[in-house]
């Protein structure tokens, strides 16, 4: 049955859904939300949190979100249809007419069910007799052989015109059925109808509720056109809104694991035998809107894992383009690109799940691929070519239709374009030689993604460095990475964690400030996490969550720091307006440290690359500004 929009907006307006989750968490009242032990993993203290006034649930432990339906639907194992009717039940509202041939259609899709269902028990029974010899060699070459692969019911396909249709003739299974379940194809000029897959390994596509809907086969010819086929659209299976494996992923999500969205099947399968259970893959076509609908009723921040050849990046490209427009508060992606071309499938042959999980770690946000794409990637040589890719960042922004969301995304732009494109002081390089021509007071410095090598943004020609300069200790010592920063975030997390109103008063800067360092990364979402939660903020509460969460090693080696414990703003006792006053130059100071290690980083490897005496003076000239933003712009006595 189909239900209107009309029809589902008044069921969700009817039913409270503090009401239906209430059936089955116990909830509790904080603020404008409630909370409870999560239904659909293990905890001991409350991350499931449910909006009354929006209509949704969300888990900040496994990322389980949805609305009433869908709450219905994964607790009590209904499809759609009966999870809605069940609902408008106990709201008293009458179901809309069943017309006649919403009756044949179904009649039509369960019969269609039965064919798909035969067909699989078909292949899987060729893989393992004797035609299928060829097909288990070639699984067994890939690693995709054992128990663990039983799940996904792999098959062959004999290279037969009739093999599979002969069989489901002698099944009862009519010529006018295999065709519309896409498994037999008939020809324009009316000849005999033969089998859609020949010769091929099969892997079986199923539907939310595990229902085979639909194939896709592996060619084992080498010269083989094409190399994967899969079934055409059909009643059960349209390729835009199906994802391979997405009902396993969906348990596996329930249970804490990562929704990953790969570009193959066979990757995916690689993946969960590598112990990444929440892989999915789309068929036969680029990400959807529907996809992505469908990988967020799952988990608000799924990653996008691509190839890191060309075609990955594009890929990953259109992603950025694609979701923009659909981003709401709390729902966005995150990207990761694979080294080397690679797939996830090469990658864990060659290296382990543990290589996968270091690529899954360096996923990288929506937001920090945009700036990469439009920014980092963009000819900055010229006051016009830097506005020319502004104007293209922020029309990127613009296209995000949440006014929330696109308002903040604005915000971030546009203090990194600030930062980027800050004056330069006086004296960015010692007087003498060394200075380029056209730096001076007034113009850009050279901050993060500004490329010294790219064309324009350079002499044609400049002398290189004698033997002895390179040599020399100095410039040695130059092309050391500096790591100043890092007290500055540890600094940063501390005033949070003993001043807890910082976090409830700056949200935002706290959610986009750069921390290298994993740990203290995650103990600042999760600070910012229990302030979306409306937690106590007072410093004891607020660090006893944190403790309990296991991070109360970190947070007792910040306290035992001697420089953090001399700084006001890491005090109990300061008083606010001092707290404050310190906290806007540390934060300050913090993205200036930042900005000026990228950019002694890139400057050493320019010189690296090119020894010249102008990327000797402009490494020199970096590490002279950032020794004095570390030493004489540390901030006022109380503050450090």
């Amino acid at each position: 049955m189909r239900f209107t929009p009309r029809f589902l907006e008044e069921l969700r307006d009817r039913v409270r859904v503090t009401d239906i989750v209430g059936r089955k968490v116990k909830l509790i009242r904080r603020g404008r939300n409630h909370l409870g032990l999560c239904p659909f993993h293990s905890e001991k203290s409350p991350s499931f949190s449910v909006n009354a006034d929006k209509g949704f649930y969300h888990c900040f432990g496994c990322g389980a979100h949805g609305d009433i339906i869908t709450f219905v639907m994964e607790t009590e194992g209904l499809a759609f249809p009966d999870a809605v009717e069940q609902l408008a039940n106990d709201a008293g509202m009458a179901l809309p007419v069943r017309e006649d041939r919403d009756e044949e259609r179904e009649k039509t899709r369960r019969s269609l069910y039965d064919v798909m269902e035969l067909a699989a028990v078909f292949f899987e029974s060729e893989l393992k007799g004797a035609r299928g010899a060829k097909a288990r060699a070639y699984l067994d070459g890939r690693q995709l052989t054992g128990p663990a692969v039983a799940p996904f019911r792999l098959g062959f396909a004999p290279d037969s015109r009739n093999g599979l249709k002969d069989h489901l003739t002698a099944k009862g299974v009519t010529i006018d059925d295999m065709i519309e379940a896409g498994l037999v194809g008939a020809p324009d000029d009316g000849g005999a109808p033969y089998d859609r897959f020949r010769g091929r390994v099969i892997f079986p596509i199923t539907d939310v509720r595990g229902r085979v809907i639909a194939f896709g086969g592996r060619t084992l010819d080498p010269d083989g056109k094409p190399k994967y086929l899969n079934s055409p659209e059909t009643p059960l299976f349209k390729k835009s809104t199906v994802l391979f494996n997405l009902a396993a992923a969906r348990k596996a999500a329930s249970q804490g694991a990562t929704l990953i969205a790969v570009e193959g099947y066979v990757d995916v399968i690689a993946l969960v035998l590598a112990g990444f259970a929440g892989a999915v893959a789309p068929l036969g076509t680029a990400l959807t809107e529907e996809h992505l609908q469908m990988m967020w009723r799952i988990a608000p921040e799924p990653i996008l894992c691509f190839d890191g050849d060309a075609a990955g990046i594009k890929a990953a490209q259109r992603g950025i383009d694609l979701t923009l427009p659909l981003l709401e508060p709390g729902q966005s992606l995150r990207f990761a690109l694979l080294p080397g071309g690679q797939d996830p499938d090469d990658l864990i042959r060659a290296r382990g799940s543990a290589a996968m999980q270091a690529v899954l770690d360096e996923a990288v946000g929506l937001a920090d691929m945009l700036w990469r794409r439009e920014i980092e990637s963009a000819d900055l040589a010229t006051p016009e070519r830097r506005a020319g890719a502004e104007k293209k960042l922020m029309a990127c922004v613009q296209e995000i239709a949440d006014p929330k969301v696109r308002d903040y995304y604005r915000t971030m732009m546009q203090e990194r374009l600030r930062a980027l494109f800050a004056p330069a002081p006086k004296s960015w390089a010692p007087s003498g030689q060394g200075r380029r021509e056209g730096w001076g007071q007034g113009s850009f410095s050279p901050k993060p993604g500004f490329k010294p090598d790219r064309p324009g943004a350079r002499p044609a020609w400049t002398p290189p460095v004698s033997d002895a300069v390179r040599r020399s200790a100095a410039g040695r010592g130059l092309a050391r990475t500096l790591n100043p920063s890092g007290m500055a975030e540890e600094a940063l997390v501390m005033a949070a964690l003993t001043h807890p109103f910082l976090l409830d008063a700056f949200p935002e800067v706290f959610a986009t400030l750069p921390i290298a360092e994993p740990q203290l990364d995650k103990l600042r979402r999760e600070l910012l996490h229990a302030v979306s939660l409306e937690q106590s903020l007072d410093s004891q509460g607020l660090r006893d969550h944190v403790t309990r969460l296991g991070y109360g090693d970190l947070c007792e080696r910040l306290e035992r720091r001697p420089m953090l414990k001399s700084m006001a703003m890491t005090r109990r006792e300061t008083s606010e307006t001092v707290v404050l006053r310190e906290f806007n130059h540390a934060v300050a100071r913090h993205h200036k440290l930042t900005s000026l290690e990228t950019e002694h980083a890139q400057a050493a490897e320019a010189l690296k690359r090119d020894a010249t005496e102008e990327n000797l003076a402009r490494l020199r000239a970096i590490a002279h500004e950032l020794q004095s933003v570390i030493g004489s712009e540390a901030g006022p006595p109380d503050a450090f």
